[in-house]
Protein backbone atom coordinates (compact mmCIF):
# COMPACT_ATOMS: atom_id res chain seq x y z
CA UNK A 1 0.00 0.00 0.00
CA UNK A 2 1.63 3.21 -1.18
CA UNK A 3 1.04 6.51 0.58
CA UNK A 4 -0.45 9.31 -1.51
CA UNK A 5 1.49 12.46 -2.36
CA UNK A 6 -1.04 14.47 -0.34
CA UNK A 7 -0.46 12.36 2.79
CA UNK A 8 3.29 12.74 2.42
CA UNK A 9 2.97 16.48 1.86
CA UNK A 10 0.97 16.80 5.09
CA UNK A 11 3.55 14.70 6.95
CA UNK A 12 6.41 16.89 5.66
CA UNK A 13 4.57 20.06 6.63
CA UNK A 14 3.81 18.72 10.13
CA UNK A 15 7.31 17.38 10.74
CA UNK A 16 9.21 20.41 9.47
CA UNK A 17 6.76 23.25 10.24
CA UNK A 18 6.70 24.77 6.77
CA UNK A 19 4.83 24.47 3.49
CA UNK A 20 5.80 21.82 0.95
CA UNK A 21 5.24 21.57 -2.79
CA UNK A 22 5.69 18.34 -4.75
CA UNK A 23 8.46 18.56 -7.37
CA UNK A 24 8.95 14.97 -8.54
CA UNK A 25 8.55 11.30 -7.72
CA UNK A 26 11.67 9.12 -7.82
CA UNK A 27 11.91 5.31 -7.72
CA UNK A 28 14.71 4.17 -5.38
CA UNK A 29 16.27 0.74 -4.88
CA UNK A 30 18.81 0.33 -2.11
CA UNK A 31 20.97 -2.80 -2.25
CA UNK A 32 23.50 -3.97 0.35
CA UNK A 33 25.88 -6.86 -0.34
CA UNK A 34 23.87 -7.84 -3.39
CA UNK A 35 20.59 -8.06 -1.48
CA UNK A 36 17.69 -5.59 -1.78
CA UNK A 37 17.27 -3.64 1.45
CA UNK A 38 14.57 -1.18 0.40
CA UNK A 39 12.65 -0.48 -2.78
CA UNK A 40 9.97 2.14 -3.23
CA UNK A 41 8.95 5.60 -4.31
CA UNK A 42 10.39 8.79 -2.80
CA UNK A 43 8.50 12.05 -3.21
CA UNK A 44 10.64 15.16 -3.54
CA UNK A 45 9.21 18.39 -2.14
CA UNK A 46 10.38 21.99 -2.29
CA UNK A 47 10.08 23.59 1.13
CA UNK A 48 8.66 27.08 1.59
CA UNK A 49 9.58 28.86 4.80
CA UNK A 50 12.02 26.34 6.29
CA UNK A 51 14.98 27.91 8.08
CA UNK A 52 17.77 25.62 6.83
CA UNK A 53 16.56 23.54 3.88
CA UNK A 54 14.84 24.17 0.57
CA UNK A 55 14.06 20.54 -0.30
CA UNK A 56 12.86 17.38 1.43
CA UNK A 57 12.65 13.68 0.49
CA UNK A 58 9.61 11.83 1.82
CA UNK A 59 8.25 8.27 1.80
CA UNK A 60 6.56 5.82 4.09
CA UNK A 61 7.10 2.19 5.01
CA UNK A 62 4.82 -0.32 6.64
CA UNK A 63 5.40 -1.17 10.29
CA UNK A 64 5.78 -4.91 10.54
CA UNK A 65 2.70 -6.82 9.42
CA UNK A 66 0.27 -4.09 10.48
CA UNK A 67 -1.62 -1.56 8.37
CA UNK A 68 0.25 1.25 10.13
CA UNK A 69 2.88 3.28 8.27
CA UNK A 70 6.01 5.10 9.38
CA UNK A 71 6.67 8.40 7.62
CA UNK A 72 10.13 9.63 6.67
CA UNK A 73 10.89 13.23 5.69
CA UNK A 74 14.62 13.79 5.27
CA UNK A 75 15.87 17.33 4.70
CA UNK A 76 18.19 18.12 1.78
CA UNK A 77 21.19 19.02 3.93
CA UNK A 78 24.56 17.44 3.04
CA UNK A 79 25.37 14.60 3.10
CA UNK A 80 21.71 14.06 2.13
CA UNK A 81 21.60 15.45 -1.40
CA UNK A 82 19.28 13.05 -3.26
CA UNK A 83 16.42 10.64 -2.79
CA UNK A 84 18.94 7.78 -2.81
CA UNK A 85 21.13 9.28 -0.05
CA UNK A 86 18.02 10.10 2.00
CA UNK A 87 16.88 6.48 1.93
CA UNK A 88 20.40 5.26 2.67
CA UNK A 89 20.71 7.61 5.68
CA UNK A 90 17.35 6.46 7.06
CA UNK A 91 18.36 2.80 6.72
CA UNK A 92 21.66 3.41 8.51
CA UNK A 93 19.93 5.39 11.27
CA UNK A 94 17.33 2.67 11.76
CA UNK A 95 20.03 -0.04 11.85
CA UNK A 96 22.01 1.89 14.48
CA UNK A 97 18.98 2.34 16.73
CA UNK A 98 18.10 -1.37 16.52
CA UNK A 99 21.65 -2.68 17.07
CA UNK A 100 22.97 -3.19 20.59
CA UNK A 101 25.94 -0.96 21.31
Amino acid sequence: METSAEELQLAVERMHHCRAQLVEVVPVSEIFRGQPVWQGIVHVFDLIGHLTATRCYAWSSSIGESDKRRFFAMLHIPPITSAQTAVRAAIVQEYRTQSPT
